[in-house]
């Protein structure tokens, strides 16, 4: 894989050429240092990319000469994130891990213990910062695929919402929470298959109330174990979708 990667939104599905915008041209050139004639892998986060050279190295309109396109298979399973917002920076974080493990969408969660409140403003300042955080773990573990970030929404009204999965988890801290390896046999052997659309909830600090993971319960969601130690929410999130994706990738 090429160490330079770069995000692109060409106009033509087959271009010859690709310039990049500003932002993007002064990463590769100025903070990466590439030089004319490298090669760069520019792609489009839905799984296409372009195999280029470096032809002009401005600062603000970088030129790349497209030799190849190739288009990316996606993962054969689609994980969503529903994550609670946690205090500070972490939501960035959990953002970037998320990418690097190759969920498919991550949902912002206001749960009744969500300790941050988001005006209008502020959250679209905010999914702006973690669309840039998806993009720049995309770019930096060679997924073709940027997650989709979606708006803040209530935890109570996307637990009602939850319905297009074929499996719907919560972490819990709740006695009588299974493990992960246990959902999935039962719902092997239940349905003769793998899950393809799996839906994972994680809470936030203090975890969800009872009446919320009373209405998880009623809206079919699984109550699952993360083991016996209580996880930071960043921890859980990280941990959660990994041995996920490990299990649905050899199942």
């Amino acid at each position: 894989m090429s160490d330079f990667r770069v995000f692109c939104s060409p106009d033509s599905a087959e271009p010859a050429e690709i310039t990049l915008t500003s932002e993007e041209s002064h990463h590769l050139i100025a903070v990466n240092r590439a030089h004319l004639g490298d090669t760069i892998v520019a792609f489009n986060g839905r799984g296409s990319e372009w195999i280029c050279e470096l032809t002009a190295d401005r600062k603000n309109a970088a030129v790349l000469k497209v030799r190849f396109a190739q288009k990316m298979p996606p993962l054969p399973f689609e994980i969503t994130l529903g994550q609670a917002l946690p205090k500070g920076t972490f939501m960035d974080a959990i953002v970037r891990k998320a990418t690097e493990i190759g969920a498919t969408r991550i949902v912002p969660l206001q749960s009744e213990r969500t300790q941050v409140h988001l005006d209008s403003d502020r959250q679209e300042k905010k999914i702006g910062k973690w669309q840039t955080a998806a993009l720049e773990a995309a770019k930096q573990c060679g997924n073709p695929f940027i997650p989709e970030i979606q708006t803040v929404q209530s935890a109570t009204a996307f637990l009602e919402g939850a319905h297009d999965y074929d499996l719907k988890l919560i972490a819990s801290l709740q006695p009588g929470a299974r493990s992960l390896k246990t959902v999935l046999k039962d719902f092997s052997e239940t349905n003769q298959r793998a899950p393809k659309k799996v839906l994972w909830l994680v809470g936030p600090e203090g975890d969800f109330t009872p009446a919320e993971m009373s209405t998880s319960r009623s809206c079919g969601f699984e109550p699952v174990t993360l083991g016996p130690l209580v996880l930071r929410c960043e921890t859980a999130a990280t941990y959660a979708l990994s041995i996920l994706s490990y299990e649905l990738q050899n199942a």
